[in-house]
């Protein structure tokens, strides 16, 4: 993807990234975006589940969604995911910040009607958050889709922008007797809480599994 005046990283240029491998691999260890829409005339911004496939990523919710209902009337939205890797402790106050991956795409969103893309889309969208548990549930019945409306939005215009490594303080600020350097932040999944209510014999299945062994 070419950079375009709203996708081209003004602050901090050298930390922008454009290409699709790079901007699909952030969205990609992820499943919450933040879609910010204008709502009668004031802005807003909402956090949603998300899965991506190809060039599209899909939404979902209800039927009768505020976003939902006002995203497919064509409007002009921004979608941004945003991932925390490390605090970044400086000598000197100015210069403590962030090692970080975000995403930001603008674009427009799309109603998804055909039955089949609308199906699949949800699988997608399970994946995301936990590989192969769409096929361990049941799956959602006519009424259950009726009530659900499915939004995608093409990943055509998107930019990468992702910080990584010590601080960078003043050059005199190198000699004071303050620590400096990077606390990192990981994602761990715990282990499993069973519902009450499940049926003592149900072990856990092979997609949580695998999710926690990560």
């Amino acid at each position: 993807m070419k950079p375009t005046d709203k996708t081209k990283v003004k602050r901090a240029p050298k930390r922008g990234f454009y290409d699709k491998e790079t901007v699909y691999s952030v969205l990609d260890d992820h499943f919450i975006c933040q879609i910010a829409f204008v709502y009668k005339d004031y802005p807003v911004i909402i956090p949603t589940i998300f899965g991506r496939k190809d060039d599209v990523i899909y939404i979902h919710g209800a039927s009768v969604s505020r976003m939902l209902v006002t995203l497919e009337k064509d409007l002009p939205i921004s979608v941004n995911v945003t991932e925390t890797d490390g605090l970044v402790l400086a000598r000197s106050a100015f210069h403590h910040s962030l090692n970080y991956k975000s995403v930001t795409i603008f674009g427009k969103a799309i109603l998804v009607e055909d039955e089949n893309e609308r199906e699949e889309a949800l699988k997608i969208i399970s994946d995301q958050i936990i590989p192969d548990r769409w096929e361990e549930v049941r799956l959602p019945s006519k009424k259950e889709m009726k009530a659900t409306k499915i939004i995608k939005i093409p990943i055509t215009e998107a930019s990468a922008k992702i910080r990584t490594g010590p601080p960078n303080d003043d050059k005199p600020d190198y000699k004071l007797q303050i620590w400096a350097g990077v606390i990192p932040i990981n994602k761990t999944f715990g282990t499993p809480i069973a519902d009450p209510l499940l049926k003592e014999e149900i072990l856990i299945p092979e997609s949580v599994h695998n999710l926690i062994k990560d």
